[in-house]
């Protein structure tokens, strides 16, 4: 499990850094602007979302545990 959040949070900061990397370019030297930093933004979305269902999959399967912290009462 520990691996799969590694990965996806690579993904995620990877589509970001492609988002931004999009953004200054895109447009420069009399060049269309074109959609890849729309795409690479929802990527990461989609990044995210997997993220949270899979981590939501292993608590439910037991393979990860809710700490106990308590809330401070």
């Amino acid at each position: 499990m520990v691996y799969l959040v590694v990965v996806a949070f690579i993904a995620i900061l990877g589509s970001l850094g492609a988002a931004l990397y999009f953004m200054m370019q895109d447009g420069r030297d009399g060049k269309a602007k074109t959609n890849h930093m729309a795409r690479a933004l929802a990527f990461r979305v989609g990044f995210s979302i997997l993220l949270f269902l899979c981590v939501l999959g292993a608590w439910q399967m037991g393979y990860i545990q809710p700490t106990g912290i308590p809330s401070g009462k």
